[in-house]
């Protein structure tokens, strides 16, 4: 595609990587098929290449207007279009440059700024958003029917294996995660005790960033990120052997710092460090031996959903599900598996109108498969189709967790 950048932005760190990555695409359109938003609205505006063309236009000098921030907005940076994309075009990269760039011309409606300021001071803060969550639940018998099914139902925690093995990592516990399932990485480090690894707690772990930075935030983003290395740092420099993420949308994340911190002259070797050595759960799990966990599915029926961080940012299709299968749980097959559920992080606060019918398509086709028990491996996936279903939605390592052998 070429581009003529105006002065503005041509020598700006910004405008040097929106033009290359402009430059990738040949506007054949083949993401367009995979858009779960221009595949409800049928708007090229409201698909990946169409949201191309308004960058390009913003860089090229033409004003952005709120129309124009409106369409960006509503991508949920899922990255299915990457996926699908013959070019290798990093899309996602570009509609956060985007962002940033645009909401420097345009303001957000007075209300639009206070939802998107007070998001962005609550969720990434876990006692913050446990307080949230206590008083809406005190006030849950007085609300309309729709709003009490939105309350995430907070799940009892584990007791944490507190084992003595030579393999040690540490673990993001993150902000929502941390809050509404802090199960899950108890559940995590009791499957990796009978694995013969030690999961260690990091004090000083804060947010990954990620509500921040993709909200056009980015040094406020950059702060999180900056805080969690600090975090990481000495335990890295003293045998552990990585960081274990089982939020996929963390984890992408922060296998992402070295790129959004390159420029940072203090930070970019130790953010590269950082994610050179963050793994999905799944990816540590999946080389070990399953034998040891001793687990008896008997034939239960799950669905399991793989989050678009999972699938598509972090390119582990398959690798969930594949130890799901190796230890005996049958997985039932769901339709446009590659399609959003409509969580996106923030997405469905910002967005709830998409977002409530994409997690209704998804169900719909999840349910029709006739499973006992939807599994997924990402807090805000888990939240949002839970609201929209009355089976039970589990992170899939507490499947795991729950079914141990002695």
């Amino acid at each position: 595609m070429e581009t003529s950048i105006i002065d503005k932005y041509r020598n700006t760190a910004d405008g040097q990587e929106a033009e290359a990555i402009l430059r990738s695409c040949v506007h054949c359109g083949f993401c367009t098929a995979t858009c779960p938003t221009y595949q409800l609205l049928g708007d090229e505006r409201d698909g990946p290449r169409g949201r191309i063309y308004l960058v390009k236009q913003l860089l090229e000098g033409q004003p952005a207007t709120a129309r124009t921030l409106t369409h960006l907005d509503r991508c949920l940076s899922g990255r299915s279009c990457e996926t699908t994309c013959p070019s290798g075009v990093n899309y996602a990269r570009l509609a956060d440059i985007g962002r940033t760039l645009m909401q420097q011309q345009v303001a957000y409606p007075p209300v639009e700024q206070l939802k998107r300021w007070l998001m962005r001071k609550i969720i990434p803060y876990p006692a913050r958003f446990s307080a949230l969550l206590a008083l809406a639940g005190l006030a849950k018998p007085l609300l309309p029917a729709a709003s009490k099914r939105k309350l995430p139902q907070i799940s009892t925690a584990r007791p944490w294996v507190d084992s003595t093995h030579a393999r040690r990592f540490l673990v993001l516990e993150g902000c929502v995660q941390k809050a509404v399932t802090p199960s899950v990485n108890a559940a995590t480090a009791q499957v990796l005790d009978r694995l013969g690894i030690r999961l260690e707690r990091t004090p000083g772990g804060v947010c990954c960033g990620a509500v921040s930075y993709h909200n056009g935030q980015r040094e406020e983003g950059y702060d999180f990120m900056r805080r969690n290395i600090d975090a990481w740092w000495s335990g890295l420099q003293q045998g552990v052997e990585g960081i274990i993420v089982s939020a996929s949308g963390c984890g992408l994340m922060v296998k992402e710092y070295g790129e959004v911190l390159k420029h940072d002259p203090e930070y970019a070797e130790k953010a590269a460090f950082i994610s050179a050595h963050t793994r999905d759960l799944s990816e540590l799990i999946a080389g070990e031996g399953l034998a040891r966990l001793a687990i008896d599915p008997a034939g239960e029926k799950i669905a399991f959903h793989a989050p678009c961080t999972l699938q598509h940012g972090q390119r582990l299709p398959g690798v969930v599900e594949g130890i799901l299968q190796r230890l005996g749980f049958v997985l039932t097959p769901i339709q446009d598996a590659h399609l959003c559920c409509g969580s996106a992080g923030s997405y469905s606060l910002l967005q709830p109108e998409l977002s409530t019918r994409l997690r209704d398509n998804k169900i719909a086709h999840i349910e029709a498969g006739g499973p006992t028990i939807i599994a997924t491996a990402n807090i805000g996936c888990q939240m949002h189709l839970a609201t929209g279903t009355g089976l039970r939605v589990v992170h899939w390592i507490e499947l795991l967790a729950d079914r141990l052998g002695d």
